[in-house]
């Protein structure tokens, strides 16, 4: 692809003082010069002065009007407003480039812009250099004081923060992975991980700094913080805030279901700490390239998702956890697949439950810090979406007295160990789990397991006892948790694991507290458990054909239900025939179903075959995901 979409931005935009309507599309550009390749050049965030002089023509004969950022944060406020087809141009880093081939163009256009330089770089000492992409740069290829001033004495342009020194990894885990630093609490093997209180003032001092410098050499202090690498949370927001920086932008989140016009436009939403997302624009797109992504719809894209047990990762052996790593993410690189649901749980009996979790915990057991590591991996060499796969009730506590004093009391001999929802330490002791999961790991959405059931005859008053209304309570519960990781890893996605049977039998919903209608309106993704092994179906094609045929006649059925196939036949216990899945996953697909994934995924004795894992999730298959 020639742009790379990390986020498409559309929300209805929200006034207090005003009825008006309009939309925002951010974009995001760095290096601006003259002898950018056409393809492949080295530096792919780097973008041919005669394309982007394109992308203006382009936009201005659309109907697009450039605001300044002095304008959403007037819109955002409530006095003023944006106009139809607003566009709000942003220049990171700070690159000399900006001023010597960006600014020009802006003059001769009269068009206003957002430059975000780090501070640090701009003070780059004589003779001192830093990794920047393909090469090392200098001070002479960023921005000078002097230039940062011209531009903005102009009044064309604002000067943003994009941090004194954030824009770079740190430690962010034993393993040594090197994750943004702005959000990352930086590990050491001395002191293990940074405090709470230790990153807060790191952050404060560090913006601090860069938004003192702008004061001083531009002769104001900047309105805006461009968050490196697109890494924040609402914490470091409301620092940023606090030092005067009431406006953010990142380079992710989508608004899932919101009525799109051109796919990365968005509304201005005045209360929320979260950034505004822009779209990068990457890899020199042309003008045909540049319109055409624009006028792409997202919502046509289908998941291909993976389900992947943590469990089977872990190892007693260091040295073979390092090797189970290596040989899911080159499996998970191989098949292509979009997404990845990753267990953060350790269940090794096969309970449903959690007996402990792969990341640092004061609430529960820890069998070892792997989960960030693994979703790192995940996510920067096979290039997927990892979500957390999270109970939501199935939690054996450290705590084993409060345990105890939780626990439902099932009927049912196999039913999975829960904690009562109605009671509120259930919720505040799962929130905290949430919370540190999002504190200490980088993902992308979070999957709720399958252990959020209630049967009619457990806590029989919760709900006053009406199915629809524990269906309610449940799916309450899994918001209030969503809410406590997106206040450290803002925008997650969800998806919720599904019974087929309340599907099939509405009227069941009574012994599951669960029900496809109101699944579609609470979450991104309903992950439906589309496995007729599983429910001892008789003819599986047949029942799969029904299962697809009652989705796809739900409205937002075929929009918001992952079908996810089991690669397992657990009654015998054997895995099924590759050729199986494959014929599965093409009947789905003729029936009108869009998003698909299967459960589990063998990744040492490459189970399902590739060919066959690949037929069947693989996002390659997609052809306008190929240029």
């Amino acid at each position: 692809m020639k742009l790379h979409w990390i986020a498409a931005l559309m929300l209805g935009l929200l006034l207090c003082s005003t009825p008006a309507r309009g939309s925002l599309l951010v974009l995001s550009y760095h290096d601006i010069r003259d002898d950018v390749a056409a393809k492949g050049d080295p530096d792919p965030h780097a973008v041919s002065t005669g394309n982007f002089a394109q992308h203006l023509d382009w936009l201005r004969a659309h109907g697009y009007q450039a605001v300044s950022a002095q304008a959403v944060i007037d819109a955002r406020a409530g006095s003023g407003t944006l106009p139809d087809k607003a566009v709000l141009l942003t220049f990171d880093d700070g690159l000399r480039s900006v001023y010597t081939h960006v600014f020009p163009l802006l003059r001769a256009y009269g068009w206003p812009a957002l430059v975000a330089p780090v501070t640090s770089w701009v003070e780059l000492p004589e003779g001192q250099a830093v990794r920047y992409g393909p090469r090392d740069y200098t001070g002479d290829d960023f921005l000078t004081w002097a230039q940062l001033r011209e531009m903005h004495d102009s009044g064309l342009v604002e000067i943003a923060s994009h941090s004194h020194d954030l824009h770079r990894g740190v430690d962010g885990n034993p393993f040594g992975n090197q994750i943004p630093a702005a959000v990352t609490r930086i590990w050491s093997p001395r002191d293990g991980y940074e405090t709470a209180e230790a990153w807060h003032a790191r952050i404060e001092t560090d913006l601090r700094t860069s938004r003192d410098l702008i004061a001083r050499h531009v002769g104001r202090a900047p309105q805006v913080v461009v968050w490196p690498y697109a890494a924040y949370n609402d914490v470091a927001n409301g620092i940023a805030r606090d030092l005067g920086m009431t406006l953010s932008f990142d380079l992710e989140g989508r608004a899932q279901g919101a009525d799109l016009g051109l796919q990365g436009e968005q509304g201005v939403e005045q209360t929320s700490l979260a950034s505004l997302a822009r779209l990068l624009v990457y890899r020199n797109p042309d003008v045909r390239d540049f319109a055409g992504e624009l006028r792409r719809d997202l919502s046509l894209d289908g998941v291909r998702a993976i389900q992947v047990d943590l469990d089977h990762v872990y190892d007693d052996d260091p040295a073979q956890v390092v090797r189970n790593v290596d040989a899911l993410v080159q499996r998970i690189h191989d098949i292509r697949p979009s997404h990845v649901f990753l267990q953060a749980f350790s269940d090794p009996d096969g309970d449903g439950a959690a007996e402990a979790v792969y990341f640092p915990s004061r609430h529960m057991p820890v069998r070892a810090d792997l989960f960030n590591r693994v979703a790192w991996q995940l996510r920067t060499r096979a290039q997927v979406r990892v979500f957390a796969w999270m109970p939501v009730l199935g939690f054996e506590l450290a705590d084993t007295a409060l345990l105890q004093e939780l626990q439902i009391r099932a009927t049912g001999a196999d039913e999975i160990p829960r904690l009562d929802p109605g009671d509120p330490r259930t919720l505040e002791v799962v929130s905290a789990i949430y919370a540190e999961l999002a504190t200490s790991s980088h993902f992308d959405g979070l999957l709720f397991h399958d252990d959020a059931y209630l049967r009619d005859d457990e806590i029989p008053d919760y709900g006053g006892g009406v199915a629809a209304a524990r269906t309610r309570g449940l799916i309450d519960f899994t918001l209030a948790l969503q809410s406590a990781a997106e206040r450290w890893r803002p925008k997650l996605a969800t998806a919720r694991n599904l019974f087929a049977r309340p599907v099939l039998e509405p009227g069941s919903e009574a012994w599951f507290a669960q029900r496809l209608e109101p699944f579609l309106d609470a979450y991104d993704y309903t992950a439906l458990m589309a496995m007729p092994q599983l429910e001892n179906a008789a003819d599986p094609e047949a029942w799969l054909r029904r299962l697809a045929a009652t989705v796809v006649a739900t409205p937002g059925g075929a929009e918001g239900t992952l079908f996810e196939l089991q690669t397992v036949d657990w009654r015998l216990p054997a895995p099924l025939h590759g050729e199986t899945l494959r014929a599965q996953t093409r009947l789905l697909l003729a029936a009108g179903i869009r998003h698909l994934g299967y459960y589990p995924d063998d990744f040492v004795g490459a189970h399902p075959p590739l060919p066959d894992s690949r037929e069947a999730v693989s996002a390659r298959e997609f052809p306008y995901l190929e240029r």
